[in-house]
């Protein structure tokens, strides 16, 4: 009777809501959190991506906006001594945000470093060139 009511608990566990949310850095009201500051003729752009790697980011200069994408793929193995599983899961998730950044400034002209899990970019406020086209930004 104690073994079955163990057992129970378990499996009662196991479907709770909690045991079956995504994980918590994929929290999406969490997700990109984003601070924005004129200085010296640019806008400086610090954008909070915890977990993620300067592989999964990408940037994008179109028609005037800038769009940054976050894709993470995670997977988790647990397995006994015997290499059966205990615990498998895999995990996929994507986040975008979009800034309007001016229909003159060339991708040429946005400058990206990401460290530390804070992208920071760099986008000229005012610019006199010729008009864009779709390009993307490296994120050194």
């Amino acid at each position: 009777m104690f073994l079955a009511n163990r057992v129970n608990n378990l499996f009662d566990e196991m479907f709770k809501e909690s045991f079956l949310e995504a994980p918590a850095w994929f929290n999406q009201s969490q997700m990109m959190k984003t601070d924005v500051q004129e200085k010296d003729g640019n806008y400086l752009i610090d954008m909070e991506l915890p977990g993620f790697t300067k592989e999964d980011l990408h940037a994008e200069l179109r028609d005037g906006y800038l769009t940054i994408t976050a894709n993470r793929n995670e997977s988790k193995e647990e397995k006994d001594k015997d290499g059966n599983y205990i615990r498998r899961e895999r995990f996929t998730g994507s986040s975008r945000r979009s800034f309007y950044v001016g229909d003159q400034v060339k991708e040429e002209d946005i400058k990206a470093s990401f460290k530390d899990g804070i992208l920071r970019l760099s986008v000229p406020k005012s610019y006199t060139g010729i008009e864009d086209k779709r390009g993307y930004i490296a994120i050194e």
